[in-house]
């Protein structure tokens, strides 16, 4: 009976010896790593089975010895394997290095941890882990290149950013050479999108015509980037070109849709043209596709009634229509882009609500501040689209 339970005490305690070989052996594994001993004065070299799995070794060869392991190093790596050699054998605390060998044709990247096995004469060998880190260190790597080439798509869409705007300033006509009125004051704000990529096709044009009425024109170019922005500087020198005739808004419309149509391929714009009389204060004006003006008249702002007209570039043969509008002194008439109105977020009727309740405290203020103050009520820039504001104020 005693013997019994010392045998079954024994094949309890084998029991668990080989289970915690075999844990051992699964966390090595699950780590890639494995154990090594190289024992100094006898040459003897001992590797756990996960050794030879990093190595790629076949365990019949048996391990790699001490003298020989810096051929299976990469060259360039050598130095490295003789300093943690020599670092290990000089002090007592781990040293760690890393190094990459070749398996398979592959570069594989190791770290090894050693430590001098010591007796009371000094250290008789090595004792280590190694670990094959190639995943973590490709990864590495791979985040690296991500972030350079963030890096320079962010420095590449900046420099776009900066010619983009250039082009558009230079083409824009510049805001303080605008005519002096008797009548009126002309402010303008261009806000461009936050985002690089979204710089769009709008445009204004404030310009006296040969008869004294004021030129007044507002648009959008389908698209965005430097292609929306060069058919934009077509349609808006064409209109500029054609004013000239001294043709009323709605046949001026009518040339431009005919040049959209047949010369700028696969773009649409919207627009509105209008004159100005400064003695009469009667804005004649027409639209394609485009957004009415605001009139802000006695603490009320409102879009005027909009005549019919197709977008520019969307077919032929259909007439736009003319209207006319007399202001009052004291009225401040807006024309604007829809990335005024229009946000990803919300419906197009929420965003002209927002800026017909900040246009009404424009009245009876200076022009240039009350643009200011409208773009700030309504939030600022929209961040996926260009905004362009004209505004026109009729003196007393």
């Amino acid at each position: 009976m005693g013997n019994a339970a010392v045998e079954t005490g024994l094949l309890g305690h084998e029991t668990d010896a080989e289970m915690l070989a075999v844990r051992l052996a699964h966390a090595q594994r699950l780590g890639n790593m494995g154990w090594a001993e190289w024992h100094l004065h006898s040459g003897e070299t001992i590797w756990s089975d996960q050794v030879y799995t990093i190595f790629g070794r076949d365990p019949a060869k048996g391990p790699i010895a001490l003298p020989q392991l810096a051929k299976h190093v990469e060259p360039a790596d050598v130095a490295a394997l003789d300093q943690l050699l020599w670092s290990a054998v000089q002090g007592v605390e781990p040293v760690q290095a890393e190094f990459r060998i070749r398996r398979g044709g592959e570069l594989r990247d190791l770290r090894v941890v050693l430590e001098p096995l010591m007796a009371p004469g000094g250290p008789i060998g090595l004792h280590g882990v190694i670990q094959d880190i190639t995943g973590r260190r490709r990864a590495e790597r791979m985040m690296s290149e991500s972030r350079r080439q963030l890096l320079e798509a962010r420095e590449q869409a900046a420099e776009e950013r900066h010619v983009m705007l250039a082009l558009r300033d230079a083409i824009l006509p510049d805001p303080a050479c605008f005519p002096g009125l008797p009548n009126a004051g002309i402010a303008v704000r261009y806000v461009p999108a936050e985002k690089t990529a979204n710089l769009g096709g709008d445009w204004f044009e404030a310009a006296p015509s040969p008869d004294g009425r004021l030129l007044l024109a507002i648009g959008d170019v389908s698209g965005h980037g430097l292609p929306a922005i060069a058919h934009m500087a077509q349609l808006r020198h064409a209109l500029v070109g054609l004013a000239m005739t001294g043709r009323p808004a709605n046949r001026l419309l009518d040339w431009l849709n005919e040049l959209v149509l047949h010369q700028l391929n696969d773009t649409t714009a919207t627009a509105i043209i209008g004159h100005l009389d400064p003695q009469t204060r009667v804005f004649a004006w027409s639209q394609a596709g485009h957004l009415a003006p605001i009139l802000v008249r006695d603490g009320v702002a409102s879009l005027l009634d909009q005549p019919k007209g197709v977008l520019l570039g969307a077919t032929c043969g259909r007439p736009y229509e003319p209207a006319t509008t007399r202001l009052r002194p004291g009225d401040v008439l807006l024309l604007f882009t829809d990335g005024l109105v229009e946000r990803r977020t919300r419906d197009i009727d929420v965003g002209l609500d927002q800026v017909l309740a900040a246009a009404r405290h424009m009245q009876g203020c200076d022009l240039e501040d009350g643009l200011d103050r409208l773009l700030s009520d309504i939030g600022g820039p929209n961040p996926e689209d260009d905004a362009c504001l004209l505004g026109v104020g009729i003196l007393g």
